[in-house]
């Protein structure tokens, strides 16, 4: 499972995806959306979900064996990756969360912490700004092999609002959803 905000998806998130299913040999990563991201509410103006939605199906297209989830779109409140992680929890299933080092150096203040680490394999990708950064010690995780990409969703809203280009940043199906959305202009809440 790779989950995330995607407002919106971009290029590393892509790579992210591909190198996943390539060095985990997984049959299929789960891409979810966070209806409600708890720990962004508040801080940000946060896209319609239906429309991060439709810029991560059209993002994360281009990569064999991803399927994108509205799973969390269809609960109510908050968006908890354990919650999620216990519906695609089955017998015949080793479930893996995939996180950047940014979000694994603070694990320990997501809903449940415990839980996450029983319920799926944790796996670190390299975040900018954040490469020695690492989940507590006491957690076991792997990390993904991976150059550490200089691509972040918060630089693509800037660079959008600032009338900066965003190709190659973004997918070009998304880019194109952001211009006909009119999102991350300046003066937005």
């Amino acid at each position: 499972m790779f989950g995330g905000t995607f407002d919106p998806p971009h290029a590393a998130h892509v790579a992210v995806a591909a190198a996943a299913v390539h060095q985990l040999g997984l049959d299929e990563l789960i891409v979810t959306v966070a209806g409600v991201p708890w720990q962004k509410v508040g801080s940000r103006h946060i896209s319609p979900a239906a429309t991060r939605l439709r810029m991560a199906e059209l993002a994360f297209s281009v990569v064999d064996r991803v399927v994108v989830s509205d799973i969390e779109l269809r609960r109510r409140g908050n968006s908890y990756t354990v919650d999620t992680l216990r519906q695609l929890a089955d017998d015949d299933t080793d479930l893996f969360l995939l996180i950047g080092t940014d979000a694994a150096e603070g694990l320990d203040t997501w809903h449940e912490p415990e839980a996450l680490v029983e319920l799926a394999s944790i796996v670190v990708f390299p975040r900018r700004g954040f490469e020695s950064a690492a989940p507590p010690d006491e957690l076991e995780w792997t990390a993904l092999e991976l150059p550490g990409l200089e691509i972040s969703s918060s630089d693509v809203r800037r660079r959008v609002a600032e009338g900066a280009p965003i190709h190659g940043l973004v997918p070009a199906p998304v880019v194109n959803v952001v211009r006909s959305e009119g999102l991350y202009r300046s003066g937005e809440p």
